[in-house]
């Protein structure tokens, strides 16, 4: 999508960041990617041998270049997370690849970037108890379907009840949304279940999933939040990050307003929000 060209573009033309705070991902590698998929379906994926019916449920036509672009997003990711673990926060422009199950591509996702990179960070022992805080207007299927069975991993999407995916798997805490839902309703119930969950699980490490597909201006979404209720959202996770010093990876998830500008401008919200928060 264009948007991950533009979104550096942007943030350096306005001067929320220098060229110098980007890095490269690197490929992952198999192992890392079957901390959280299946063999067989890695396997398949790499050789292209996935049959008719999961490409039609990914939705893209596979290619060698169409992998490797998903596995250097998980290699953002990860990277990323662990320099939060450094810094505090960390960004992947891209990823936010959250219908991607253990065994199944969906819904242009082929690989879930925040669920191998937290499957990463427990297996390398850096931290002991994960949130995935999805905010995306979709729900988080394939990560609630990856962590279901880890008690280590607690997985939180609010998203639009009667939205993709028409079939939903069960995460920690799932909050399904009436379609038209403004700012005030919006934030209401995001405060409320915010300050339950943090308190019940209490991590060391947090996942966010910062989709700007809930703005009123996008073409799938069905809610009618504005530029600034995102903003005011992104607020929201990154203040109780930072208050609690929970480092914080943000991937950037779903936007489909018919502008690109709105999409771009409501992501670059999200990073300038980061910096004044994080005090860089």
């Amino acid at each position: 999508m264009v948007k991950y060209e533009l979104i550096p573009t942007q943030l350096i033309y306005e001067g929320v960041v220098s060229t110098d705070c980007f890095f490269e991902p690197k490929l992952v590698e198999l192992p890392t990617i079957g901390l959280a998929h299946e063999e067989h379906y890695v396997n398949q994926l790499m050789d292209l041998s996935l049959d008719a019916k999961m490409v039609r449920r990914i939705g893209f036509p596979l290619s060698p270049s169409l992998v490797d672009r998903e596995r250097y997003i998980l290699g953002g990711t990860i990277q990323a997370s662990l320099y939060a673990i450094e810094r505090g926060v960390a960004f992947n422009v891209a990823g936010g690849t959250h219908h991607a199950g253990r065994d199944f591509g969906e819904g242009f996702c082929l690989l879930n970037d925040q669920a191998v990179a937290a499957a990463y960070l427990l297996k390398k022992g850096l931290v002991s108890r994960i949130m995935i805080v999805d905010l995306d207007v979709h729900q988080g299927n394939g990560t609630a379907h990856i962590f279901g069975k880890n008690p280590n991993v607690f997985t939180f999407s609010m998203h639009g009840d009667k939205n993709f995916p028409f079939i939903k798997e069960r995460s920690d805490l799932d909050i399904p949304l009436p379609d038209g839902m403004d700012d005030e309703a919006y934030l209401a119930l995001l405060r409320e279940n915010l300050d339950e969950i943090f308190t019940i699980f209490d991590p060391d490490f947090v996942f966010y999933q910062a989709g700007v597909d809930i703005l009123a201006t996008d073409k799938l979404g069905k809610l009618k939040l504005t530029t600034d209720g995102c903003r005011r959202r992104d607020e929201m996770v990154l203040e109780r990050c930072r208050r609690q010093r929970i480092p914080v990876q943000i991937s950037m998830g779903g936007g489909y307003s018919e502008h690109i500008k709105d999409i771009v401008n409501a992501h670059v919200n999200t990073y300038k929000t980061a910096v004044d928060i994080f005090d860089f």
